[in-house]
């Protein structure tokens, strides 16, 4: 199983959006290992997202995650990364399809609700980064014998 860094943005802190987002990561099978909210210090976000520094977008970035708390949470499930971002949709909710997170919640390019690690290496240095080891917890869920086909040598 993979895992995965999301957390959930001001805007969908301040919108009260909090509980039918991790819903629709609940609704799709994946497990939260661990979650919090937390405000974010601008040293911390610009560390984060410290490959988009220069360029346009990223001053207006930091003031926009740093205005509120965030809620951090890690997923497990299987290709987490991957799905998580497919559920997230595009970067701007104006060109996000419907369906997805943004696609159904967001207008802005800049107010996009949500943060999903791109790979699965961003996701252990994210969660790690977010996390202490001590504070994800991992439990056996009896539901994803009904998620995933387990009868095989490999989980489908």
């Amino acid at each position: 199983m993979e895992r995965t860094l999301v957390f959930l943005k001001p805007d969908a802190v301040r919108r009260r959006l909090l509980g039918r987002i991790i819903a629709r990561f609940e609704d799709k099978g994946f497990n939260i290992l661990g979650m919090k909210m937390l405000a974010l210090d601008e040293q911390y976000v610009r560390e984060h997202y410290g490959a988009h520094e220069g360029k346009e977008f990223y001053e207006p970035l930091v003031r926009y995650v740093t205005s509120g708390p965030v809620v951090a949470m890690v997923l497990e499930g299987k290709s987490a990364v991957r799905v998580v971002r497919d559920m997230m949709g595009q970067t701007f909710g104006s060109d996000s399809p419907p369906g997805t997170i943004r696609g159904d919640m967001a207008l802005s390019n800049r107010f996009n609700l949500v943060h999903g690690s791109d790979s699965p290496r961003a996701a252990r240095e994210e969660i790690e980064r977010f996390f202490d080891a001590e504070e994800l917890c991992t439990y056996p869920a009896e539901a994803t014998r009904w998620i995933y086909d387990q009868s095989g040598d490999e989980i489908v």
